[in-house]
């Protein structure tokens, strides 16, 4: 069975087998997590990004990740908060979900997330924080490990507090 660590860092350091870029739906580098990936990759991952966008919000789509230690950037688009009665929740959890789901199919073994749409999308993280962790913890066992990272102390306490629920 494969485990969930929460770790606080750097997602563009992680050497996992994928790293899971939150973006917009052109794929288009953006600001905080996309606008560090894209840095991180190099030019290279904006031309990989317009051959398989656009990718509507809860999908994901895969290119390499080139000049990052991860092989693979996945790429999904969280939902945007309106105050979550616009089915956030399910579309938050489908992007974590299509995004192992595309793992899966390459036959990743490691992948580490962002908190997705926790950033400029306004998602309350103490409310996405256990919803990310539920479908991580469901999916585990096909993984050897999945990682959620994050990146300021804030979002990282709020992971830890949703984690005990899991533990």
């Amino acid at each position: 069975m494969g485990k969930v660590e929460i770790i606080r860092g750097d997602l563009t350091k992680v050497g996992a087998d994928a790293i899971v870029n939150a973006a917009n739906e052109a794929l288009l580098p953006g600001g905080g997590v996309s606008g560090a990936i894209h840095r991180a990759a190099g030019p290279e991952l904006a031309e990989a990004c317009r051959k398989v966008a656009p990718c509507p919000t809860g999908e994901a789509r895969i290119t390499p990740g080139f000049r990052l230690p991860a092989k693979y950037v996945i790429h999904t688009v969280g939902p945007i908060w309106r105050g979550g009665t616009h089915g956030e929740a399910q579309l938050l959890q489908a992007a974590y979900r299509n995004s192992l789901a595309l793992a899966k199919a390459h036959g990743l073994h490691t992948v580490a997330f962002p908190s997705i749409s926790t950033g400029i999308y306004g998602y309350p993280v103490e409310e996405a924080a256990p919803l990310a962790l539920q479908v991580l913890v469901e999916e585990a066992p096909h993984f050897d490990a999945l990682y959620l990272v994050a990146f300021d102390e804030k979002t990282y306490q709020a992971y830890l507090q949703a984690w005990r629920k899991f533990q």
